[in-house]
């Protein structure tokens, strides 16, 4: 199912700066990877999918229903994530959430019991009536994400969501959103320039630079197995180099990996023969996969 889609998509604000160029992409249902460097665009493309920003030129749909002349009808269905940290730090989180829920047109117990579910969602169920004030980074990140979740959304936005946090707090985050978009059956778009986040928990992505777009497709299809076998021993890498080299391969060293281009149906069997020969401890033989990172140092490659 489509639940986002774009025909010539673009902003542009005063002064000249064009925040999104001409772009056309369809999203399907999932967890949605928006990725692209600081200034790409992505917080630009959020913003007019909440109605909070009038494109300049081009039609921009969510489930179906315009977000400038249905604002309303977006939001409700939209849960929204904001990167920067605007929470009140003299009220509680169940009191936060549970008035982010009225907002959403929740009856009064209605909002406060799903304020409660909504934090106990996101670990904070122990916590919810203490003031936001006297919470970690980490917490205040998942008071953000409760009260996105509140209204009980069909899609979630996302913006930074693991902005500020220690790599513990990262990974708390990423597992709690994976589990989100595939347990609960919610949409997720997550919109950050940390690659290898989208990498670990995202089904799909759109790519996006200079406002324009990149690419879009399943994050399967982006990292895909390469022609390039990774070949990584314990010991002895710079021997096991020069003897590949010998052998006749192109050895392209990579950290602790080497990098030998699978030429022949025989490459791997000439590898294992060269670590055997220097009786080397094999830690790793396999075709290396393509990286989400690669899209823009192709694309940098190619404009040089």
């Amino acid at each position: 199912m489509t639940i986002i889609a774009t025909k010539a998509l673009t902003k542009t604000y005063g002064g000249g700066v064009t925040a999104l160029a001409d772009l056309t992409v369809e999203v399907d249902a999932g967890v949605i990877g928006l990725v692209g460097a600081n200034g790409a665009g992505k917080s630009t493309f959020i913003k007019i999918m909440l109605g909070l920003l009038a494109p300049s030129a081009g039609d921009v749909r969510v489930f179906g229903i315009d977000p400038v002349t249905e604002t309303d009808k977006v939001r409700a269905r939209v849960g929204y994530m904001p990167e920067n940290d605007a929470l009140p730090p003299d009220v509680s989180a169940s009191e936060f959430v549970t008035h982010m829920g009225r907002l959403s047109g929740l009856p009064k117990t209605a909002a406060r019991e799903r304020a409660s579910e909504a934090l106990r969602h996101v670990g904070l169920y122990e916590e919810r009536y203490r003031q936001i004030g006297g919470y970690s980074t980490g917490m205040k990140q998942r008071v953000k994400l409760a009260q996105a979740l509140v209204h009980d959304p069909d899609l979630l936005l996302l913006d930074e969501p693991t902005n500020g946090l220690d790599p513990a707090g990262r990974d708390a985050m990423l597992t709690l959103i994976h589990r989100i978009g595939n347990e609960f059956g919610i949409s997720v778009v997550v919109c950050s320039h940390l690659l290898g986040e989208v990498e670990r928990i995202c089904d799909s992505l759109i790519a996006i630079e200079g406002g324009r777009l990149l690419r879009a497709d399943r994050i399967d299809r982006m990292t895909a197995a390469s022609d390039v076998l990774a070949v990584e021993v314990s010991e002895g890498t710079d021997e096991l180099a020069a003897a590949l080299r010998a052998a006749g391969f192109a050895v392209t060293p990579e950290g602790r990996l080497l990098l030998v281009p699978l030429d022949s149906d025989s490459a791997y069997d000439r590898i294992l023969q060269a670590v055997a020969e220097l009786d080397l401890p094999l830690h790793r033989l396999d075709q290396r996969r393509h990286r989400v990172a690669e899209l823009f140092t192709t694309k940098e490659t190619a404009d040089v």
